[in-house]
């Protein structure tokens, strides 16, 4: 008897495109197999934030149309990426004291990982993320797996993220106008190095770099565990600003100026070579001297480059990067990036491309670093921790390929809002939460409906 396959799906909503995917887990190769992708043009979003609800909802509907038509399933629930300038991550040490009778349990790891959903926060914030990193039992650190042993004092420390709960508001606003539930939140760079960064490397420290439209993320590993994480608000789409500006051109001129004649490098760009931009109607053409434009997009990339430097300081893994750094997104298609950053920064740096764990037939344009964060995302869904099946209720009964029918109702999903108070750098939190349940803290329950 045939096992039907479990299928998720994801929309990746990005400040230049939105990407749809639907895929599914190879249990004998353990790769992602993706069986659908569609991908449109983003409209709303500026620097990763939804700003525009209407236009972004307009663009992941035409998606998700796109996909179903070509898949001819019906969508229901997916995960959706986060990112932007109001991410943030702090530090948290927590601790609990277990019976020295007993060993340490699943039980006491699980009520530790939910404290850290009750510290205080600022007015206006909302976890997103909370991820362990060590435990430390009585004096004994580095511990990756305290259940069963024995000891009076269980402490962890947890890398926590933190999001604006207005943006976190207008992204489930715009799923829900197209009539999809929201699954999950995951965050962008925390997807791109599930589908970039090999365990190796994460051992070794790396850091991972994704430099979208608007956004660049910046993902920190050392002895296997995340350190650090940022969205700095700067990417590609400023570069193309200042070619636009620089040159005096329109907007789709300065884009296919960087994609096509670009360079990061200008020492290596060519005074005597010329591209000829046509002018507007009633004007002369110009010449733009491939010097003069790679002038300009390396100055902006320089800068990128100092604030991604400034975001490994910041990690405390500056000298604890032995693998460099990964650099992936559209923005790492950019000609001569990675000599650049090495030159910059000193680090050994190679392109990430998400084909390592990615399986099944796809067209060549779409394993390219452009879609690292897309693949994450349905890959971070699937191996979702206590994550139940989902495909019954997203496409039915019916093996995957085939028609589905067309639902009679859909569900409605209710979302709760975090009240915050302010917070400090570093919290500790103690033994305070013993009537809190051993379940992981869900951040998309609420105690009343949202109707959008």
């Amino acid at each position: 008897m045939m096992q039907q396959s479990q299928l998720f799906a994801a929309i990746d909503i990005g400040t230049t495109k939105i990407v749809a995917l639907v895929g599914r887990k190879n249990l004998q190769t353990g790769k992602l197999e993706v069986i659908g992708l569609e991908k449109v043009s983003s409209s709303g979003v500026k620097r990763g934030v939804v700003l525009n609800i209407e236009e972004t909802s307009n663009a992941i509907r035409e998606v998700v149309r796109r996909i179903e038509t070509r898949l001819n399933i019906k969508l229901f629930e997916v995960y959706v990426g986060i990112a932007g300038q109001h991410i943030k991550s702090i530090r948290n040490r927590g601790y609990r004291f277990i019976d020295p009778s007993n060993e340490i349990r699943q039980l006491d790891v699980d009520q530790l990982f939910s404290d850290n959903f009750k510290i205080p926060i600022e007015a206006g914030e909302k976890i997103l993320h909370v991820i362990p990193q060590d435990y430390i039992v009585d004096n004994e650190t580095g511990i990756k797996q305290p259940v069963g042993m024995s000891g009076h004092r269980l402490e962890g420390n947890f890398h926590i993220v933190l999001g604006r709960i207005a943006s976190v508001k207008n992204i489930e606003k715009c799923i829900h106008r197209v009539g999809l539930l929201l699954k999950g939140m995951i965050l962008e760079p925390l997807a791109s190095a599930q589908s970039i960064l090999t365990e190796e490397e994460k051992e070794a420290g790396v850091v991972l770099v994704d430099i979208g439209g608007g956004t660049t993320d910046v993902a920190v590993f050392h002895d296997g565990i995340i350190q650090h994480t940022a969205v700095i608000p700067f990417g590609g789409n400023v570069v193309t600003s200042d070619i636009k500006e620089g040159c005096s051109v329109l907007t789709k001129q300065a884009e296919t100026l960087k994609t096509r004649f670009g360079s990061a490098i200008a020492d290596d760009a060519r005074e005597d070579q010329v591209v000829t931009i046509p002018g507007i109607e009633g004007w002369e053409p110009k010449e733009i001297s491939f010097k003069s434009l790679a002038y300009i997009i390396q100055a902006r990339m320089e800068e990128i480059i100092d604030y991604v430097m400034m975001e490994i300081e910041n990690s405390c893994c500056f000298d604890k990067t032995g693998a460099g750094i990964v650099l992936t997104g559209g923005g790492a298609l950019l000609k001569n990036l990675a000599p650049l950053i090495k030159l910059r920064t000193g680090f050994d740096v190679r392109i990430g491309i998400p084909d390592k764990y990615i399986g099944g037939s796809l067209p060549e344009e779409a394993t390219i670093p452009m879609f690292s964060t897309s693949f994450g995302l349905l890959m971070s869904a699937i191996d979702k921790p206590s994550q139940r099946l989902i495909e019954p209720e997203l496409f039915g009964d019916l093996p995957p390929m085939q028609t589905m029918p067309e639902p009679k109702t859909r569900k409605k999903v209710s979302f709760r809002r975090e009240s915050g108070v302010k917070k400090e750098r570093r919290e500790y939190t103690g033994n305070l939460f013993e009537s809190l349940k051993s379940s992981f803290a869900n951040i998309f329950e609420d105690n009343h409906d949202t109707d959008i």
